[in-house]
Protein backbone atom coordinates (compact mmCIF):
# COMPACT_ATOMS: atom_id res chain seq x y z
CA UNK A 1 0.00 0.00 0.00
CA UNK A 2 1.40 3.39 -0.79
CA UNK A 3 2.81 5.53 1.74
CA UNK A 4 0.39 8.34 0.00
CA UNK A 5 -3.15 6.51 0.29
CA UNK A 6 -5.30 8.27 1.89
CA UNK A 7 -7.30 6.61 4.87
CA UNK A 8 -11.04 5.47 4.58
CA UNK A 9 -13.33 7.12 7.00
CA UNK A 10 -13.46 5.11 10.33
CA UNK A 11 -10.44 2.88 9.50
CA UNK A 12 -7.71 2.98 12.09
CA UNK A 13 -4.60 5.14 10.64
CA UNK A 14 -1.70 3.00 9.21
CA UNK A 15 1.52 2.33 11.20
CA UNK A 16 1.85 0.92 14.83
CA UNK A 17 -1.33 0.77 17.28
CA UNK A 18 -0.94 1.78 20.81
CA UNK A 19 -2.89 -1.09 22.80
CA UNK A 20 -5.52 0.73 25.21
CA UNK A 21 -4.22 0.59 28.57
CA UNK A 22 -0.60 -0.86 28.04
CA UNK A 23 1.62 1.22 29.27
CA UNK A 24 5.19 -0.46 28.34
CA UNK A 25 5.46 -2.48 25.88
CA UNK A 26 8.71 -4.35 25.80
CA UNK A 27 10.68 -7.00 23.40
CA UNK A 28 13.07 -9.59 24.65
CA UNK A 29 14.96 -11.13 21.94
CA UNK A 30 18.20 -12.43 20.45
CA UNK A 31 20.12 -13.47 17.61
CA UNK A 32 20.32 -17.16 18.28
CA UNK A 33 18.23 -19.84 20.08
CA UNK A 34 20.11 -21.16 23.15
CA UNK A 35 20.77 -18.33 25.34
CA UNK A 36 17.97 -19.08 27.57
CA UNK A 37 16.35 -15.72 26.43
CA UNK A 38 12.51 -17.53 27.16
CA UNK A 39 13.73 -17.98 30.85
CA UNK A 40 14.79 -14.60 31.20
CA UNK A 41 11.69 -12.78 29.27
CA UNK A 42 9.53 -15.32 31.98
CA UNK A 43 11.59 -14.19 34.83
CA UNK A 44 11.46 -11.01 34.51
CA UNK A 45 8.13 -10.72 33.76
CA UNK A 46 7.51 -12.68 37.18
CA UNK A 47 9.90 -11.04 38.89
CA UNK A 48 8.24 -7.04 37.61
CA UNK A 49 4.88 -8.65 39.26
CA UNK A 50 6.28 -9.50 42.21
CA UNK A 51 7.78 -5.80 42.40
CA UNK A 52 4.00 -4.56 42.22
CA UNK A 53 3.63 -4.12 38.61
CA UNK A 54 0.83 -5.17 36.29
CA UNK A 55 2.58 -7.61 33.89
CA UNK A 56 1.21 -9.52 30.55
CA UNK A 57 3.51 -11.51 29.23
CA UNK A 58 2.82 -12.43 25.52
CA UNK A 59 4.71 -15.45 23.92
CA UNK A 60 5.34 -14.86 20.39
CA UNK A 61 7.92 -17.25 19.96
CA UNK A 62 5.40 -19.42 17.55
CA UNK A 63 8.07 -21.95 16.69
CA UNK A 64 9.14 -22.42 20.07
CA UNK A 65 6.43 -21.69 22.65
CA UNK A 66 8.23 -22.74 25.61
CA UNK A 67 6.21 -19.88 28.18
CA UNK A 68 3.53 -22.60 28.94
CA UNK A 69 5.83 -25.05 30.04
CA UNK A 70 8.27 -22.43 32.27
CA UNK A 71 4.61 -21.06 33.62
CA UNK A 72 3.29 -24.30 34.42
CA UNK A 73 -0.02 -23.71 32.62
CA UNK A 74 -1.33 -25.17 29.62
CA UNK A 75 -5.25 -24.68 29.24
CA UNK A 76 -7.29 -23.30 26.16
CA UNK A 77 -8.05 -19.39 26.53
CA UNK A 78 -11.52 -18.84 26.82
CA UNK A 79 -13.53 -16.44 24.07
CA UNK A 80 -15.01 -13.74 26.28
CA UNK A 81 -17.54 -10.91 24.35
CA UNK A 82 -17.14 -10.06 20.76
CA UNK A 83 -14.89 -12.44 19.45
CA UNK A 84 -12.18 -11.34 22.32
CA UNK A 85 -9.42 -13.86 24.06
CA UNK A 86 -9.49 -13.96 27.40
CA UNK A 87 -5.52 -14.34 28.77
CA UNK A 88 -5.02 -17.42 31.59
CA UNK A 89 -3.19 -15.95 34.24
CA UNK A 90 -0.33 -17.38 35.96
CA UNK A 91 1.38 -16.03 39.31
CA UNK A 92 0.20 -12.44 39.50
CA UNK A 93 0.56 -12.36 35.47
CA UNK A 94 -2.33 -12.61 32.18
CA UNK A 95 -0.35 -14.66 29.51
CA UNK A 96 -1.13 -15.41 26.17
CA UNK A 97 0.69 -18.06 23.82
CA UNK A 98 0.34 -20.01 20.66
CA UNK A 99 1.56 -23.08 23.21
CA UNK A 100 -2.35 -22.71 24.30
CA UNK A 101 -4.23 -23.07 21.00
CA UNK A 102 -1.46 -25.58 20.02
CA UNK A 103 -0.38 -27.73 23.15
CA UNK A 104 1.74 -30.79 23.14
CA UNK A 105 4.87 -31.83 20.37
CA UNK A 106 3.17 -31.03 16.76
CA UNK A 107 5.24 -28.19 14.87
CA UNK A 108 3.86 -24.69 13.68
CA UNK A 109 4.88 -24.45 9.83
CA UNK A 110 3.56 -21.02 9.21
CA UNK A 111 4.64 -18.39 6.61
CA UNK A 112 5.65 -15.02 7.05
CA UNK A 113 1.59 -13.31 6.39
CA UNK A 114 0.14 -16.36 9.23
CA UNK A 115 3.16 -15.56 11.62
CA UNK A 116 1.85 -11.61 10.90
CA UNK A 117 -2.04 -12.31 11.85
CA UNK A 118 -1.24 -14.09 15.07
CA UNK A 119 0.58 -11.45 16.62
CA UNK A 120 -1.92 -8.98 15.63
CA UNK A 121 -4.69 -11.51 17.01
CA UNK A 122 -2.46 -11.56 20.46
CA UNK A 123 -2.12 -8.00 20.62
CA UNK A 124 -4.95 -6.43 19.69
CA UNK A 125 -8.20 -9.42 20.31
CA UNK A 126 -6.92 -10.29 24.07
CA UNK A 127 -8.39 -8.35 26.93
CA UNK A 128 -5.44 -7.49 28.20
CA UNK A 129 -6.62 -4.62 30.19
CA UNK A 130 -4.36 -2.01 31.97
CA UNK A 131 -0.82 -3.50 32.68
CA UNK A 132 2.02 -1.50 33.56
CA UNK A 133 4.40 -3.41 31.25
CA UNK A 134 3.81 -6.04 28.23
CA UNK A 135 6.91 -8.34 27.95
CA UNK A 136 7.03 -9.95 24.82
CA UNK A 137 9.07 -12.97 24.21
CA UNK A 138 10.17 -12.98 20.36
CA UNK A 139 11.53 -16.17 18.31
CA UNK A 140 15.22 -16.27 18.05
CA UNK A 141 17.22 -14.24 15.24
CA UNK A 142 15.65 -11.30 12.81
CA UNK A 143 12.44 -12.71 10.83
CA UNK A 144 8.88 -12.03 10.63
CA UNK A 145 7.27 -12.23 14.35
CA UNK A 146 9.84 -9.43 15.65
CA UNK A 147 8.72 -7.01 11.89
CA UNK A 148 5.18 -7.58 12.75
CA UNK A 149 5.49 -6.98 16.18
CA UNK A 150 7.55 -3.12 15.39
CA UNK A 151 4.61 -3.04 12.46
CA UNK A 152 1.54 -3.62 14.99
CA UNK A 153 2.35 -2.14 18.14
CA UNK A 154 4.96 0.87 19.01
CA UNK A 155 7.64 -0.54 21.34
CA UNK A 156 8.61 1.00 24.56
CA UNK A 157 12.43 -0.91 23.93
CA UNK A 158 14.27 -4.25 23.70
CA UNK A 159 16.15 -6.50 25.64
CA UNK A 160 18.93 -8.58 23.65
CA UNK A 161 19.56 -11.81 25.55
CA UNK A 162 23.27 -13.39 24.73
CA UNK A 163 26.00 -15.11 26.31
CA UNK A 164 29.18 -14.34 26.67
CA UNK A 165 30.86 -16.78 23.75
CA UNK A 166 31.71 -15.45 20.63
CA UNK A 167 29.20 -17.44 18.46
CA UNK A 168 26.38 -16.00 20.82
CA UNK A 169 27.59 -12.78 20.55
CA UNK A 170 28.27 -12.27 16.96
CA UNK A 171 24.27 -13.27 16.14
CA UNK A 172 23.11 -10.39 19.69
CA UNK A 173 25.00 -7.61 17.23
CA UNK A 174 22.76 -8.96 14.35
CA UNK A 175 19.65 -8.65 16.73
CA UNK A 176 20.79 -5.09 18.17
CA UNK A 177 21.19 -3.92 14.89
CA UNK A 178 17.81 -5.22 13.92
CA UNK A 179 16.24 -3.32 16.42
CA UNK A 180 17.93 0.34 15.46
CA UNK A 181 17.22 -0.16 11.75
CA UNK A 182 13.34 -0.53 13.01
CA UNK A 183 13.79 2.36 15.17
CA UNK A 184 13.63 0.18 18.39
CA UNK A 185 15.26 1.80 21.51
CA UNK A 186 16.96 -0.80 23.17
CA UNK A 187 16.37 -1.21 26.82
CA UNK A 188 19.99 -2.72 26.98
CA UNK A 189 22.08 -5.94 27.04
CA UNK A 190 21.67 -8.86 29.47
CA UNK A 191 24.52 -11.53 29.61
CA UNK A 192 22.86 -14.76 30.31
CA UNK A 193 25.25 -17.99 31.78
CA UNK A 194 27.88 -15.99 32.42
CA UNK A 195 29.53 -17.86 34.61
CA UNK A 196 28.92 -21.14 36.35
CA UNK A 197 29.51 -21.70 40.56
CA UNK A 198 31.59 -24.94 41.43
CA UNK A 199 29.06 -25.82 44.22
CA UNK A 200 31.87 -27.90 45.83
CA UNK A 201 35.05 -25.61 45.79
CA UNK A 202 32.63 -22.40 45.42
CA UNK A 203 35.13 -21.00 42.56
CA UNK A 204 33.05 -19.14 39.59
CA UNK A 205 33.94 -21.17 36.05
CA UNK A 206 34.01 -19.16 33.35
CA UNK A 207 32.07 -22.20 30.84
CA UNK A 208 31.10 -19.47 27.94
CA UNK A 209 34.15 -16.98 28.44
CA UNK A 210 32.95 -13.88 30.71
CA UNK A 211 32.28 -10.35 30.09
CA UNK A 212 32.01 -10.61 26.45
CA UNK A 213 27.77 -9.01 26.26
CA UNK A 214 29.13 -5.94 28.83
CA UNK A 215 31.87 -5.05 26.44
CA UNK A 216 29.83 -5.47 23.02
CA UNK A 217 26.93 -3.07 25.08
CA UNK A 218 29.90 -1.11 25.90
CA UNK A 219 30.94 -0.63 21.94
CA UNK A 220 27.13 -0.16 20.63
CA UNK A 221 26.44 2.29 23.46
CA UNK A 222 23.56 0.29 25.36
CA UNK A 223 23.10 -0.30 28.70
CA UNK A 224 24.42 -3.45 30.29
CA UNK A 225 21.29 -4.58 32.25
CA UNK A 226 23.56 -7.47 34.10
CA UNK A 227 24.88 -10.99 34.29
CA UNK A 228 23.25 -13.68 35.21
CA UNK A 229 24.66 -17.06 36.56
CA UNK A 230 24.69 -20.56 34.88
CA UNK A 231 22.34 -21.95 37.76
CA UNK A 232 20.86 -25.11 37.84
CA UNK A 233 18.23 -23.72 40.12
CA UNK A 234 16.80 -21.65 37.47
CA UNK A 235 16.85 -24.66 34.59
CA UNK A 236 14.88 -26.69 37.23
CA UNK A 237 12.64 -24.20 38.15
CA UNK A 238 11.47 -23.24 34.87
CA UNK A 239 11.14 -27.29 33.98
CA UNK A 240 9.36 -27.67 36.80
CA UNK A 241 6.69 -24.16 36.10
CA UNK A 242 7.29 -22.30 38.78
CA UNK A 243 10.08 -19.72 37.91
CA UNK A 244 12.88 -19.59 40.37
CA UNK A 245 12.16 -15.66 41.45
CA UNK A 246 9.26 -16.96 43.11
CA UNK A 247 11.83 -17.76 45.89
CA UNK A 248 12.08 -13.94 46.41
CA UNK A 249 14.76 -11.36 46.33
CA UNK A 250 16.58 -13.08 48.77
CA UNK A 251 17.48 -16.23 46.92
CA UNK A 252 20.79 -16.41 45.68
CA UNK A 253 19.36 -18.19 43.06
CA UNK A 254 17.02 -15.47 42.30
CA UNK A 255 18.73 -12.06 43.25
CA UNK A 256 20.89 -11.51 39.71
CA UNK A 257 17.21 -11.54 38.29
CA UNK A 258 15.60 -9.45 40.19
CA UNK A 259 18.62 -6.52 39.85
CA UNK A 260 17.80 -7.28 35.97
CA UNK A 261 14.64 -6.76 36.35
CA UNK A 262 14.97 -3.69 38.69
CA UNK A 263 17.69 -2.57 35.53
CA UNK A 264 14.53 -2.87 32.97
CA UNK A 265 12.43 -0.57 34.73
CA UNK A 266 14.62 2.45 35.07
CA UNK A 267 15.90 1.98 31.86
CA UNK A 268 11.66 1.96 30.32
CA UNK A 269 11.34 5.00 32.63
CA UNK A 270 14.46 6.85 31.14
CA UNK A 271 13.42 5.68 27.23
CA UNK A 272 9.45 7.17 28.22
CA UNK A 273 11.09 10.20 30.20
CA UNK A 274 13.34 10.87 26.79
CA UNK A 275 9.85 11.09 24.73
CA UNK A 276 8.25 13.34 26.94
CA UNK A 277 11.32 15.37 26.79
CA UNK A 278 10.90 15.00 22.88
CA UNK A 279 7.56 16.07 22.68
CA UNK A 280 7.84 19.28 24.84
CA UNK A 281 10.99 19.93 22.23
CA UNK A 282 8.57 19.97 19.41
CA UNK A 283 5.64 21.22 21.12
Amino acid sequence: MSAHMPSHPGQPAPGPQPLPGVDSIIAVGSGKGGVGKTTLAVNLAVALAKLGHKVGLLDADVYGPNVPLMLGVNAQPRMVGDNRIEPLEAFGLKVISVGFLNPGDKPIIWRGPMLHQIVKQFLGLVEWGHLDYMVVDLPPGTGDVALSLVQSVPLTGAVVVSTPSDVSLQDARKAIEMFRQMKVDLVGVVENMSFFTCPHCHHEIDIFSRHGAEKMAKNFGVSFLGSIELDPEVRKAGDGGKPVVLEGETSPHAKSIFDFARKVAARVSEIKAGEGASVIQIQ
